[in-house]
């Protein structure tokens, strides 16, 4: 070992000593700060299962390659970062000696020729995340950016020090290859080669060099460890047991879609019937009263702004963007952290329940933090605005795209809960829908005694549970499909094609009550499981003795469908419940309903929040759709090109813009921005379609709407699904029948 040997080894050891520290410490923080959240035992289940899809998402990176080029960069930047993690410890050999290497591996081609290739497609794959990332700046002209509010230099800081350790790798071995110390051949290593003939022979270069490498790699790690919200170099720790611990790990697309967590406290689901406000906890008041695996997903957030590009809210100049929200509770979680590590938090009832002693020496500005509401005004000091809280359509798009499993939705309704619940604040045009549900079961506040009135003129009779002996569906109508004007056009047309493909059906009628969907979304959780323990009763009674897979249910509306199907099963009902476009799908696709005449002028379809994204129902509309505009068919009667004549609006499926209705904004004003029906209109008319076709009777009355207001009513109509197939199948029966009614005078 020569003087330089020394000397490099020496500052190695020295610089690695300080990072390692450092970074067990931060460690040791993280985890006692997740630590403070509740628990949630569910999240141990089904372990092979989270192994599986934790390995599936991350090495096959499922979730990052919907972003094409992006998740394609990514992946090789984090193949690079894993395996030349071998090349950084082997530098450590070097700064010991020139011809030093790993033992075993360090000698073999193979080894040689999987790191050169991995280098070199790292270092392209970094240069085009750095390229996107300030392509995309906030600060670029024109446009909003994904990146608004993210900390830039941190993204900078990780992507120049990933790209100044390959770059190093390939000083290393190019000092090697001039030294002729280097083990690989040209055709192996030919970047490694070319660098070589660029270098000095000088075995001194090797260990400096190597040297370098191990100081650009444990500043890193000493720059992390500092910033223990620096969730951008963090998330590449935090991703797998985020993915991990996911809420359901038979969802690999979107873990919090679908169902809402249920209400706990202390792990368990609430039991309203036995609860005490001032022992058990009503949502989510404090940063502490989220469950550990939310607090690990605040800390797993990686800055990147996907949500923020598809939230419907942000996009309309709202000021919810779910990354930000995701942001202020990590930061506020961990500024308040110390206050919290030393015992302090209040109880239920708003006591302090640590001791003046205990509290002593905690920073004030911990202790400040600790004083802040969560949700509050700018002047209320406020971790989150309550504008921001009020804006989300609870649409899914967030959870949808993270690449590290967040689940957005749960945690705002959870604050929702709580202020709804305990609070009783939320904007108050909502309460008169609330007290709706409470007193009359339906959001209009319609009287119970017409639930049935859209049965009316028609020319079959639609029997009621009770009144036949055997039916195969329970038509589900739902209180826009009984009570709205445009939506009865639609529950009609849906019993109609039934009825003429001889599907044996029949309704609850004043026996049906709201599903809950609005009163849980916005956060009331009572009223949400009064109403659901009703309607499951009433829904076993109707099915008494039949197997699950003989309960079944058709929904027109993907919000009833959603809450029956998804979350009924935390209260006993147990139903296979399919959407009324899957119904008509199969039923097409049997020769059951056979189109007759092709429907012209053009059709987009919108894709329901809660049908597409939410439940993954993408293809059966589209297919209900395609035979209606005439599509071919083969000798089953199936549709061969199901979407002949459907014109795709560009955010489309899974990337479907939201109608600005769902998480009971139906029933709130939107006062902020531009409305979000308008944004989703516009899109639709750009198509140049003559109809827009929905699947839901929420997004029929918004997109109805802005049509209307756009001046538009007579040119384009917005009608459901079922009713585009109806005009297909008996034309006679619905010459002229349109579903937009314009704009009066």
């Amino acid at each position: 070992m020569g003087s330089v040997q020394i000397v490099t080894t020496i500052l190695a050891a020295a610089i690695t000593a300080v990072a390692v520290w450092l970074a067990v410490r931060a460690v040791m923080k993280m985890v006692a700060v997740i630590r403070q959240g509740q628990p949630a035992p569910e999240r141990f289940t089904d372990k092979g299962a989270r192994a599986k899809v934790m390995l599936v998402e991350t090495a096959g990176h499922t979730r990052m390659l919907k972003w094409s080029v992006v998740g394609a960069a990514h992946w090789f930047v984090m193949v690079g970062f894993i395996v030349l993690s071998l090349l950084v410890l082997e530098a450590y050999f070097e700064v010991v000696s020139p011809t030093g290497g790993l033992p075993l591996v360090g000698g073999l081609t193979i080894y040689g020729l999987v790191t050169e290739l991995i280098a070199i497609l790292g270092t392209i794959g970094i240069l085009v995340l750095i390229a996107i990332r300030f392509r995309n700046r906030p600060t670029r002209p024109g446009g909003r950016s994904r990146f608004t509010g993210s900390t830039m230099w941190q993204g900078y800081f990780v992507e120049g020090i990933v790209l100044s350790v390959l770059i190093m790798g390939f000083v290393i071995r190019g000092f090697k290859v001039a030294t002729d110390h280097f083990e690989y051949p040209v055709w192996a290593t030919p970047i490694s080669h070319a660098v070589g003939a660029l270098l000095p022979a000088s075995q001194a270069g090797v260990s400096i060099a190597a040297l370098i490498k191990i100081a650009i790699s444990m500043t890193w790690l000493i720059v992390i460890a500092l910033n223990v919200t620096m969730g951008v170099a963090w998330h590449r720790f935090l991703a797998f047991p985020n993915i991990f611990f996911k809420r359901d790990p038979q969802k690999p697309a979107g873990s919090g879609l679908g169902a809402l967590r249920p209400m706990t406290s202390q792990g368990k689901p609430l039991d309203f019937e036995e609860a005490d406000p001032e022992k058990d906890q009503f949502g989510v008041a404090q940063v502490e009263q989220f469950t550990w695996k939310g607090l690990l997903d605040f800390s797993t957030c990686t800055e990147c702004g996907r949500c923020q590009s598809q939230c419907p809210a942000w996009n309309t100049g709202k000021p919810l963007s779910p990354k930000l929200l995701v942001l202020s509770l990590r930061d506020h979680a961990y500024a308040k952290a110390p206050y919290l590590l030393a015992g302090g938090g209040k109880d239920l009832t708003g006591e302090e329940k640590a001791t003046a002693a205990q509290l002593a020496h905690v920073d004030a500005l911990a202790l400040a933090e600790a004083d802040k509401p969560l949700i509050g005004t700018a002047g209320e000091g406020g971790v989150i605005d309550p504008d921001v809280l009020w804006s989300c359509t609870t649409c899914g798009a967030c959870v949808e795209q993270c690449p590290v499993d967040i689940e957005h939705v749960d945690h705002i309704v959870d604050m929702r809960r709580y202020q709804v619940l305990i609070e009783s604040s939320f904007p108050s045009e909502a309460g008169v829908m609330l007290r709706n549900l409470e007193n009359k079961g339906n959001p209009w506040g319609a009287p119970q005694n017409t639930r049935e009135d859209w049965t009316k003129g028609l020319d079959f009779v639609v029997p009621r549970v009770g009144e036949v002996d055997d039916f195969e569906y329970l038509f589900w109508v739902g209180c826009a499909g009984a009570f709205e004007d445009r939506a009865k056009k639609t529950t009609r047309a849906v019993a109609t094609l039934l009825n003429e493909a001889g599907v044996s059906f029949a309704i609850l009628g004043e026996g049906e009550t709201c599903s809950g969907d609005p009163a849980r979304r916005i956060g009331n959780e009572f009223v949400f499981q009064m109403l659901a323990q009703q309607n499951v009763e009433t829904l076993n009674e109707a099915f008494e003795g039949r197997e699950k897979s003989k309960r079944r249910i058709v929904a027109t509306c993907p919000h009833c469908f959603n809450t029956l199907g998804n979350e009924y099963g935390q209260l006993g009902g147990e139903f296979e419940v399919v959407h009324h476009t899957q119904l008509l799908a199969h039923l097409v696709a049997t020769g059951k309903l056979t189109p007759v005449q092709p429907v012209a002028g053009g059709v987009t379809y919108h894709d329901p929040c809660y049908l597409g994204r939410h439940n993954r129902v993408f293809a059966p509309p589209r297919e209900v759709l395609g035979a209606a505009l005439g599509g071919q068919r083969d000798s089953t009667g199936s549709a061969v090109d199901r979407d002949a004549g459907l014109i795709e609006m560009p955010r489309n499926t899974e990337r479907s813009f939201c109608c600005g209705a769902g998480g009971a904004r139906m029933w709130m004003e939107e006062k902020i921005g531009k409305r979000i029906n308008v944004d989703r209109v516009e899109e639709a008319m750009s198509t140049g379609a003559k109809t827009v076709a929905v699947g839901c009777p929420f997004c029929s009355t918004m997109l109805s709407d802005g049509v209307n207001g756009k001046g538009a009513g007579e040119q384009v109509e917005v009608v459901d699904v079922a009713s585009v197939l109806l005009r297909s199948v008996k034309p006679d029966t619905t010459a002229g029948h349109k579903e937009t009614e314009p704009v009066a005078g």
